[in-house]
């Protein structure tokens, strides 16, 4: 008798996806006991935080400085704008955009300065172009949605200003039916690294 086994789908313990057909995680332990999946895109953010990589020596091969940061997960997607990151909008466009499209620029930097940029990037160079809104939460003046979908999968994610943790994803799921019509407004394009440029900053 031929025996069929059920198909388990990883997720990532840093970003919180759901790992793609085929892709290959890595196993960590944040804090020496037990080990947790991490996806190919956040190893480099596990290592940074001393997590233990399966098989390596008991003693995480980082600096001193880096051993004695505890992970918080918050702080990993704190936004950190490089140096040499340009904005989505250059300052002769931003005094000609409105107040809500300022909100939806603002939005675009605080995402493409989170590790989620990174995320979004891998996985467009398996699934493809991707479609993205920015879209302000209804009621809620501080917060916006930035939604990233492809035909097989879509994802959201929670921008609030002024937080510690100002991006962090929401919502995840595989048919574009599920999204309400009120996001599928795509307003943004997504570059082959991830980074989300609003289509404001094209006029």
């Amino acid at each position: 008798m031929r025996i069929i086994g059920h198909a388990t789908t990883a997720t990532c313990e840093v970003c919180g996806r759901s790992l793609l057909t085929g892709e290959r995680s890595t196993r960590y332990s944040p804090n020496g006991g037990e080990f947790v999946e991490v996806c190919p895109l956040c190893q480099d953010v596990a290592v940074e935080h001393g997590w233990l990589k399966e098989g390596s020596p008991t003693t995480p091969m980082v600096p001193l400085q880096r051993q004695r940061r505890r992970l918080n997960l918050g702080g990993i997607f704190e936004a950190r704008r490089p140096t040499t990151e340009a904005p989505v909008a250059p300052d002769p466009i931003l005094r000609r955009l409105s107040q809500p499209e300022l909100a939806i620029v603002e939005a675009a930097d605080l995402f493409n300065a989170s590790a989620f940029r990174r995320t979004v990037g891998g996985i467009a160079k398996s699934l493809g172009p991707a479609n993205a809104s920015l879209v302000p939460l209804s009621g809620v003046n501080t917060e916006m949605v930035a939604t990233v979908a492809w035909d097989l999968s879509w994802y959201q994610y929670r921008i609030t200003f002024d937080s510690a943790q100002p991006v962090r994803l929401a919502e995840r799921g595989h048919e574009l039916a599920e999204l309400d019509e009120s996001f599928k407004h795509w307003n943004a394009q997504v570059e082959k690294d991830g980074r989300l440029v609003p289509e404001i900053t094209r006029v």
